[in-house]
């Protein structure tokens, strides 16, 4: 199988249409809620597709249509458990058999080598996300055009081979592909979702090692303005609403300074040791300046029974203090193992307990995984006897890429994504007995900056004021003196705006 680095989907060579011969099956899923006209459209193309007809399966989710849907050509499954399109989605892809599930609108009229086109790239490798070339029309057999926002993307990212970890915002319901494992892996649809469920989606792929395929020879026309085209502002709205507690990535959703989020977008692993080196270390990382962090404290928490004990000589006495001290922390979880990925969280990042972050640790650890794609930075913390001590930031996708391969996972990231080595002292760790104490350092800058943007106000509104006395001078007098004083206050307004 062909390996991928980040989404430059270029190494890969499908076969031309009509010249190959498939073997994987493939189920058709399309969420309907009382559509029926629509569906008279778009089951009657999927009949007319060069993919071989025994390897095709339509399942129509049947969203509570009253009456309830009937469809030639098409297994109609009812949505029982919920209600929406993320339901809908979940129900039918749960009803289905195929190797690979294929998303359709129920508006949709796709090209007869359509699901061909699709169905190529799956045969390639096992980790695609197929997406359609979905065109709007007005009416069926119309040319259309692909929305504005599709169509800047594509050209600005080369058919999104460079768009990097962001590739997954173009994944859409309307006509997107993905092998029935990988979907399984990233989990299947929210279901509590009726909206965006296809761009949520989208993102848990990427985090599951997913490549992104846009195929211009998948052809497909939707019949009708999206909702978006017709309510752009109200959607995104309503859909930013949920989506920053969803996709950390969308960093923009995620401004607010202190409040929790539910999905974090670098989840910290430290292994319990004592109660004061692993409480310095788990602090250090909730009190950085990237405020969506979060902790997995690993230790044998099952021990912790509550049997009568001695307190002060309890054989688990470090742990029970660990618990007693985090247990009603939000950020802070528990587990008896390091997690093998923090998904749906972005980057996880382990770190020996003992070890303190500095304020600005986490941010500058991401920043510069981000800026060539990196799927590990390892940081050389301290060399001993045992050999280097380190920290590692894992990137969440590199590592579900790598685990599709047999070999050495970290081997595997170098080649996918690229790793590079760091200093712990160029990002700020320290030893627990050597670190800065917190003092809520990160609160104290951003009071410090409030205070001076407090006073760049005062200064300008000081600087407004005198501007206006200038002019009142300068029109009220004709005479010398007058003017000079009027020529003074400009040379001190000029020198208040230079520096404030």
């Amino acid at each position: 199988m062909t390996r991928v680095r980040h989404n430059d989907y270029g190494v890969l060579r499908p076969p031309a249409l009509g010249a190959w011969q498939p073997s994987l099956r493939v189920s058709v899923v399309i969420p309907a809620y009382d559509c029926a006209d629509a569906l008279r459209r778009t089951v009657p193309a999927l009949a007319r597709q060069t993919y071989p007809a025994e390897l095709v399966e339509v399942i129509v989710a049947d969203d509570g249509s009253e009456p309830p849907i009937e469809i030639a050509g098409a297994r109609v499954v009812r949505v029982t458990d919920g209600w929406g399109r993320g339901a809908a989605r979940q129900t039918g892809q749960l009803a289905a058999t195929g190797d690979v599930i294929h998303w359709l609108d129920s508006d949709m009229i796709l090209a007869d080598d359509h699901l061909e086109a699709h169905m190529r790239w799956h045969h390639l490798i096992d980790h695609a996300v197929v997406i359609g070339d979905t065109r709007f029309v007005d009416a069926p057999g119309e040319d259309g055009v692909q929305s504005e926002y599709t169509r800047k993307t594509l050209e600005s990212t080369r058919r999104l081979k460079d768009a990097g970890t962001s590739a997954y915002l173009q994944h859409t319901g309307a006509s997107s592909s993905v092998r029935a494992d990988l979907l399984r892996a990233a989990g299947g649809v929210d279901t509590s979702l009726n909206m965006a469920e296809d761009t949520e989606l989208g993102y848990r792929l990427a985090q599951a090692g997913a490549v992104f395929i846009p195929d211009a020879e998948a052809r497909a026309w939707h019949v009708g303005p999206s909702t978006v085209m017709l309510r752009e502002k109200e959607v995104h709205r309503h859909n930013w609403s949920y989506l920053g507690d969803l996709i950390p990535d969308l960093r923009w959703l995620r401004r607010h300074p202190r409040r929790t989020w539910l999905v974090p977008y670098v989840r910290v692993a430290v292994a319990a040791t004592t109660y004061e080196e692993t409480r310095a270390t788990v602090d250090s990382a909730l009190a950085g300046t990237l405020t969506d962090a979060a902790v997995t404290l690993v230790g044998p928490w099952g021990k912790l029974t509550g049997e009568r004990r001695a307190n002060l000589d309890d054989p688990m006495l470090e742990l029970r203090l660990l618990h007693n001290h985090y247990v009603h922390e939000p950020r802070v979880e528990f587990a008896e193992s390091v997690p093998v990925s923090a998904a749906p969280a972005p980057f996880l990042l382990t770190v020996p307990a003992g070890w303190v972050l500095g304020a600005d640790t986490l941010a500058k650890l991401v920043r510069h995984a981000d800026k060539d794609l990196l799927g590990l930075v390892s940081v050389a913390l301290a060399e001993g006897p045992g050999g280097v001590e380190t920290a590692r930031l894992e990137r969440t996708a590199a590592f579900a890429r790598a685990a599709l391969f047999p070999g050495s996972a970290d081997d595997l990231v170098d080649e996918l994504f690229g790793s590079e080595w760091v200093s712990g002292a160029e990002y700020e760790f320290a030893v627990a007995e050597e670190a800065e104490p917190l003092a809520g350092e990160p609160a104290k800058w951003r009071a410090l900056a409030g205070q001076r943007l407090g006073e760049v106000k005062e200064l300008r509104a000081r600087v407004e004021q005198l501007t206006a006395e200038v002019e009142r001078l300068t029109a009220a007098s004709e005479q010398p003196d007058d003017q000079d004083r009027g020529g003074a206050l400009s040379s001190i307004i000029r020198h208040l705006r230079s520096t404030g």
